[in-house]
């Protein structure tokens, strides 16, 4: 073992005490009269009995894959899906924590300091989660790494990491979309379209449960879901080196290193995620758009020109950077075609649309999001052309590896969003009066483009995870299998793509029908109350908030067992029965499919929302117009869209290729 390996586990830590210090610094701040205090005591509370039911359910089902894992694949592999499922969990747990802190300080920064601190408050409490979710990959994957990563003989068994990892973001992203779906769907509906009364209205029942949906979908679950890519590109790549023949690894270097580069790319991307926070906080005061951006940009430039001294040093070939420059360049450009078609011209043509109903409405949003797939995805070709052309099929991995390594700052940014908009909530239903809702509102409006922006970044980064994911197992099983290959004339590889390409559309039903289902029984306590508490329009009495806190809770935990099943089994049940060649047909029509999938409707979803924004401004009748009923009804249903449906399609894939790479060597 050279001192070497000791660097990710130890700036593991590092990240770690620096979140710890954020976190210090963020609980300095205010929270504000008691009035406000308590309603964000009720946001808190609602997101951690949420969490903690969810994870007891989680571990049971965990229990059962742990016991499987240890009769096929043995001890090592098994205590792996455990460190790798516990840091996913504690990551998310943190990350959640922090930011139901944050909010109530960022709407008292607002009410009493301004913009610029408030910004700071809302970023910092989503640097907690970045940092979170950086930090405990480096230390859970690195620390494995150290004891048998290392050895290509024994490096399969830190597969079972990344599985650990992505039945953690299965439950979390599935079961948080639908909690805050159902929840945000009811309340809009009932509240702004039938009683006719604000967004985050303190009369409507549905709005605590709304705001805690913010934190548990969009934080937790968002940073489980790039956690899972994350860590699963660093484990395909490291799978990958580890099968690589001597005529490969000549013109690239050691296969040790090799082996080493990715935990050591992404130990140096966590110091640059740190520097690009830094970068934020410096410039918040200018303007919260611009320090957003130069925090994100200056983060990826500065790992881009650092990446190349630490290939030099470690000896690996300087083709490898190339492949890692096509990663980070790549991240950034599906990133900006995502704000155009969220934040852009786009937006406006569907608020437009909106003068002649919500049909046009409807159509233009379908239309956006088609049409936003174009750029994306052949972004990933080029990526994949430029990587693999450099340095053959190892150039996937670590593109995939350098899009993510400066996650830190990557899902900092996206965790700010729900941050914001719980401010702005918490400002709402404490009465803290237009001027403070309008700062609230302007970050809550960048919240959502930079929510956007990170749910695009987190599409490609699946991809190429998945897609690096896919490789290893084509590779692990080629050394089981002579002659191992997959081809469009083989009918078992074609039947498994038909199946692949299938599941990700039965996962979008089955979620889309599960909001479905949550918030009709949303809808109907919402309508029971404003029927039956005495006072409640008129705002002399409280909503019992706890009970749809209780409804969307019990719906998420019941719905997302299904999804969760077939994402797991159904690797299992094709290759054991129909085979390898099968499986990674399966593995390459869901890998299209769920990328489409999810573009499409995250960015239909995205679009929708802020173009009801866009008309809340004034624009076009402003509130309560036609118009404006019309955009509602395309963000309802863009809500399940791009925050339930969409981010489903990247776990989806991500836990069948890591299922696949796991049970690759029991597979003939």
């Amino acid at each position: 073992m050279s001192l070497s390996t000791l660097i990710p586990p130890l700036f593991g830590v590092i990240g770690l005490f620096v979140a710890f210090k954020i976190y210090q610094l963020v609980m300095q701040y205010e929270t504000g009269n008691e009035k406000v205090t308590k309603i964000a005591e009720a946001i808190h509370e609602g997101a951690m009995v949420f969490m903690r039911r969810e994870y007891k359910m989680m571990g049971a089902f965990a229990a059962v894959l742990v016991i499987l894992l240890l009769f096929l694949l043995g001890v090592k592999t098994a205590f792996a899906f455990v460190v790798g499922a516990c840091a996913s969990a504690l990551a998310g747990y943190i990350g959640m924590f922090s930011a139901t802190q944050a909010n109530v300080r960022t709407t008292t920064a607002a009410h009493e300091k301004g913009a610029s601190e408030a910004l700071s408050i809302a970023f910092f409490g989503g640097s907690i989660m970045g940092l979170s979710v950086a930090s405990m990959g480096l230390l859970g994957l690195g620390t494995l790494y150290l004891f048998f990563g290392g050895d290509p003989e024994t490096a399969h068994a830190i597969h079972g990491f990344g599985m650990g990892a992505s039945v953690v973001a299965l439950f979390s992203r599935v079961g948080g979309g639908i909690f805050t779906k159902s929840a945000d769907v009811g309340a809009d509906l009932v509240g702004k379209i039938e009683a006719g009364i604000p967004e985050d209205d303190p009369r409507n029942p549905g709005v605590i449960a709304d705001n805690v949906g913010d934190n548990v979908g969009d934080v937790a679950g968002m940073g489980s879901d790039i956690f899972e890519s994350y860590c699963g590109s660093m484990i395909a790549t490291i799978a990958i080196a580890s099968t690589m023949t001597a005529d490969v690894l000549d013109p690239l270097g050691k296969q040790a290193d090799l082996m080493f580069l990715p935990l050591a790319l992404a130990s140096l991307g966590l110091i640059c995620s740190i520097m690009g926070i830094l970068l934020v906080r410096k410039y918040s005061a200018k303007s919260p758009e611009v320090a957003l951006r130069i925090g994100t940009i200056g983060a990826t430039i500065l790992f881009i020109i650092t990446s190349l001294g630490l290939i030099k040093v470690t000896g690996v070939s300087a083709a490898v950077w190339g492949a890692v420059l096509s990663g980070a360049v790549g991240g950034i450009i599906i990133g900006l075609v995502t704000e155009y078609y969220t934040a852009g011209k786009p937006v406006k043509d569907i608020a437009k649309s909106g003068e002649t109903g919500p049909a046009t409405v409807m159509i233009t949003g379908l239309a956006v999001g088609m049409q936003s797939v174009v750029i994306p995805v052949l972004t990933i070709c080029a990526i994949i052309f430029v990587s693999s052309s450099l340095v053959g099929l190892y150039g996937v991995g670590i593109a995939a590896v350098g899009m993510l390594a400066t996650v830190g700052i990557t899902m900092a940014i996206d965790a700010y969003g729900p941050v914001a908009d719980n401010a702005g909530g918490i400002a709402e239903m404490g009465g803290l009066g237009a001027e403070t809702r309008a700062i609230t509102d302007s970050l809550d409006e960048l919240g959502n483009t930079t929510a956007a922006i990170g749910k695009g970044f987190a599409i490609g980064a699946a991809a190429l995870a998945a897609l690096a994911i896919i490789t290893a197992y084509v590779e692990t099983v080629s050394a089981n299998i002579p002659n191992f290959s997959l081809e469009l004339s083989n009918p078992t590889v074609l039947i498994g793509m038909f199946i692949g390409g299938m599941l990700p559309f039965l996962i979008a039903a089955i979620t889309m029908t599960a909001v479905g289902d949550a918030a009709f029984d949303m809808i109907k306590e919402i309508r029971r109350q404003f029927r039956e508490i005495p006072g409640l329009m008129e705002g002399t009495a409280d909503p019992d908030s706890a009970r749809c806190v209780d409804i969307a809770t019990t719906a998420a935990l019941k719905k997302m067992i299904l999804p969760g099943v077939i994402a797991v089994a159904s690797p299992m049940i094709i290759g054991f029965i129909l085979g390898a060649e099968s499986l990674g047909g399966m593995l390459g029509g869901a890998l299209l499919s769920c990328v489409l999938l999810a573009l499409m409707m995250a960015n239909a979803g995205g679009a929708w929302d802020n173009a009801k924004k866009f008309i809340e401004k004034g624009n076009f009748g402003g509130k309560g117009s036609d118009v404006h009923k019309a955009a509602v009804v395309g963000d309802t249903v863009g809500d399940p869209f791009k925050d339930t449906s969409g981010p489903s399609m990247n776990i989806l894939i991500n836990v069948m290729a890591i299922v696949s790479l796991v049970i690759a060597p029991l597979l003939s």
